[in-house]
C-alpha cells in the first residue's frame, strides 16, 4: 500500500511517500480502507518529536481516518498512528459509525477537532449559559467548531480571535458576536474591549506565549482559560499560583486522550451529539482543503504557516 513514512525527525520535508506492506489487524482490531485521513496540528509536532507523547521511528503519522471496514461499515476512527495510508488498523473502541447525512469529511472534522471543542467547553472550562467565550485561532479546525458550539451551548457573547480579515469574517459568519485581530499589540485590552468593556469568562487557547499571558489577564473573577496547544511554539510565562487566588481565576490544560479515563462514554456522548447537530444542519464543519496523499508535505507546510482554515484532509485514493 502507499503510505507517508517518517524515518528521521524534522519539519515537513521528512514526510515521504513510500510503499509499505498492508497492516495486519489483531484479533480485536479493524482493518479500514481509508477514504480520507485527517491532519492535525499535533502531527507537525510529532514529525519533529516535540509532541506530548514521544515518537519512535520509523513511523506512519496520522491519528484519524474515515473509511470502510471489511463488512462495509462506514466509520471514523482514532488511531495510534498509521493514518496517512491507504489502509489502517483501528481499535473498535475508538471507532464510530458515521450516520446518514454526515460525510466522511465532516466526520473527520468532528472526531478530534470537534471533540476537542466539545470537551473544552463542557469539561475543561465548564461554560455556563450567558457567559462570554473567547476562541483563539477561531478559523482553525477546533476554532470553527468551538465558535458554533459555544453559541449552541448558550454563550452570552462569543469573541473570535483570528489573524486575517477573511478569517474574522468566517468567524462572524459562523456566529461570533465580535472579532479580534490575533496581532493586537495588547490582547488583554482587545479582549475586554470586544466584550463591551467587561472581563471575559472563558478563553480557549492553543497559541501559547504572549497570547496566553495576556488572555489570562483578561479573565473576570472565576474566569477560566483552557489551554490545549502551543501553535506559536512559544512557552507562556509560568503561572503564579497567588495570582490565581488573587483574581479567582483558573488555568486548565486539556489533552484529548485523557477523555477515555473519565467515567462513562464521554467521547461517544460528544460524537453522538455532534453527529446529530451536523445531520440536522445546526453545526457546520469547514474543510480547508483535501490534499492527495503525496502532498502531505505541502499540507504540513500550509498548516504550520497558520494560513489555513478549518479541517485539512488527505485523500489516499488520489
Amino acid at each position: 500500500m502507499r503510505a507517508i513514512q517518517i524515518t528521521e525527525f524534522g519539519g515537513p520535508e521528512v514526510l515521504t511517500l513510500t510503499e509499505l506492506p498492508d497492516p495486519e489487524p489483531g484479533p480485536r482490531e479493524l482493518l479500514v480502507e481509508v477514504t480520507r485521513a485527517g491532519i492535525n496540528y499535533a502531527d507537525t509536532h510529532q514529525a519533529e518529536n516535540s509532541y506530548l507523547a514521544p515518537a519512535t521511528l520509523p513511523m506512519v503519522p496520522g491519528s484519524e481516518v474515515a473509511g470502510r471496514t471489511a463488512d462495509g461499515r462506514r466509520i471514523v476512527a482514532l488511531t495510534t498512528g498509521g493514518g496517512y495510508a491507504e489502509k489502517a488498523v483501528v481499535d473498535p473502541n475508538t471507532a464510530y459509525d458515521i450516520p446518514e447525512g454526515v460525510t466522511d469529511e465532516a466526520a473527520l472534522a468532528l472526531v478530534v477537532q470537534g471533540a476537542t471543542a466539545w470537551v473544552l467547553l463542557r469539561k475543561s472550562a465548564r461554560m455556563q449559559p450567558g457567559e462570554s467565550v473567547v476562541v483563539h485561532a477561531a478559523a482553525g479546525g477546533v476554532g470553527t467548531l468551538a465558535v458554533q458550539l459555544a453559541r449552541l451551548f448558550g454563550a452570552g457573547r462569543v469573541i473570535a480571535v483570528a489573524s486575517s480579515a477573511d478569517k474574522r469574517d468566517l468567524a462572524l459568519d459562523l456566529g461570533a458576536d465580535a472579532v479580534v485581530d490575533s496581532a493586537a499589540p495588547d490582547m488583554t485590552a482587545a479582549l475586554i474591549e470586544a466584550n463591551g468593556g467587561r472581563r471575559v469568562d472563558v478563553v480557549l487557547d492553543m497559541v501559547g506565549g504572549r497570547v496566553t499571558d495576556e488572555s489570562v489577564r483578561a479573565l473576570a473573577p472565576f474566569g477560566r482559560l483552557a489551554f490545549y496547544g502551543m501553535a506559536s511554539r512559544e512557552l507562556p510565562s509560568p503561572v503564579k499560583l497567588p495570582n490565581l487566588m488573587r483574581f479567582s481565576t483558573t488555568v486548565a490544560g486539556m489533552w484529548l486522550p485523557h477523555v477515555w479515563m473519565l467515567p462513562g462514554d464521554v467521547m461517544g456522548q460528544a460524537m453522538a451529539e455532534m453527529f446529530t447537530l451536523v445531520a440536522d444542519g445546526d453545526l457546520r464543519t469547514v474543510t480547508g482543503g483535501v490534499h492527495p496523499l503525496a502532498q502531505a508535505r505541502e499540507a504540513h507546510e500550509a498548516l504550520r504557516s497558520r494560513g489555513t482554515i478549518g479541517k485539512l484532509l488527505l485523500d489516499p485514493t488520489a
